[in-house]
């Protein structure tokens, strides 16, 4: 199946089945990033990721690596050379990316835990297209060593859930001590409305019905420009990703159009494109911070609308994920019931305060 990369014998412990990303290495397997010309040329890992001994030491077990979208490079989960994952929400739709492949194993069973990478919003986006709960985690709290880079000023690791219980067991996978406290009550929270990344109705109604089931007042919130973010963001990661994966350039040939195409867009930027987009990313740290220091608690989708189509193209499936990357905050995405597929998306200073919320409607729904 396109789920697999590589599945491994669970073994005989009682810890967590964990599916891997194949962009984090495991010792004694390639990392193949779910490119051609890198798995071509990759070597079986000397090293467990510093994610990995984490998790061996709590007790994982390692069910396998799981596909991803060409050098975690793309949010739809779409790989034309490995497979892509089957959504099990809808096979219509596209399952999610760039961390599809761990979102699908979680979703079906196949895995109790997922480990995926979010540099602009690829934990949270597969988990809202195939209903499953995702965490991505603030920059810098989790090590990245051992994780292939996109783009390393925002790259995160994180895990995914089938619920939010499957979240926090992922987390003391990565930190023993983690513990997510009681909800404060008196904590006001914020429904981002931000501008110029306006939801389908549908979409904002299943994320408000939830908010409302939990019984917790919101307050309306506007917030800054996302599409200012979305453009920023594409240029730090185009910027970025180019250095990172600047020794494919001999193989470009060999990679995905939509790859080259950002390669190639990567080459052409100038230093001026990214410190103008930098500037962005401190205004848009220092707008959403702000935010939360009157509110520590946003919520707002995941995504502007359902998952689009396979092969539908134009839709932007980051504008709303891409700016809490910017400014490198952690980011919780939760499943809502109703008559589309939604995701609430709650941001916090911590994931504690995150995953605190989260739980007051989760345990509403």
């Amino acid at each position: 199946m396109a789920t697999w990369v590589t599945r491994l014998d669970d073994g005989d412990g009682s810890g967590p089945r964990l599916a891997v990303k194949d962009c984090i290495d495991v010792a004694g397997l390639p990392t193949g990033a779910g490119c051609p010309a890198v798995t071509e040329m990759a070597e079986p890992a000397e090293n467990d990721a510093a994610v990995i001994v984490s998790a061996r030491a709590a007790g994982a077990r390692i069910a396998g690596k799981t596909a991803l979208t060409e050098l975690c490079w793309s949010a739809n989960g779409v790989n034309h050379w490995q497979g892509t994952p089957v959504n099990p929400r809808d096979p219509r739709r596209v399952p999610g990316g760039s961390s599809s492949g761990s979102a699908v194993a979680v979703a079906t069973g196949e895995a109790d835990i997922g480990f995926g990478t979010d540099t602009g919003g690829s934990v949270r986006i597969p988990a809202c297209c195939c209903g499953t709960a995702g965490l991505k985690t603030a920059f810098g709290r989790v090590p990245v060593k051992g994780v292939y880079p996109l783009a390393p000023s925002l790259d995160t690791v994180g895990p995914l859930g089938a619920d939010l219980a499957g979240v926090e067991a992922g987390m003391r996978l990565l930190e023993p001590s983690f513990r997510v406290p009681a909800w404060e009550a008196s904590l006001p929270v914020g429904r981002l409305r931000p501008a110029g990344a306006e939801a389908d109705p549908a979409v904002d109604a299943a994320v408000d019905a939830a908010l409302a089931a939990s019984g917790v007042p919101v307050t309306s919130v506007t917030g800054p420009d996302f599409r200012e973010a979305l453009y920023a963001a594409g240029v730090i990661i185009d910027a970025e990703g180019f250095r990172s994966n600047a020794s494919l350039m001999p193989y470009l040939d060999q990679l995905s159009p939509h790859i080259k195409r950002n390669m190639e867009r990567g080459a052409r930027l100038r230093a001026g494109d990214v410190a103008a987009a930098r500037t962005v990313k401190d205004e848009m740290t220092a707008a959403l911070r702000a935010l939360l220091a009157d509110y520590p608690v946003l919520v707002l989708p995941v995504l502007a609308a359902e998952p689009p189509l396979l092969g539908e193209r134009g839709f932007p499936m980051t504008i709303l994920t891409t700016p809490f990357n910017l400014a490198g905050l952690p980011a919780l995405s939760l499943p809502v019931p109703g008559d589309v597929i939604a995701s609430v998306q709650v941001v916090a200073e911590s994931e504690e305060t995150a995953l605190a919320f989260g739980k007051i409607v989760e345990e509403a729904i």
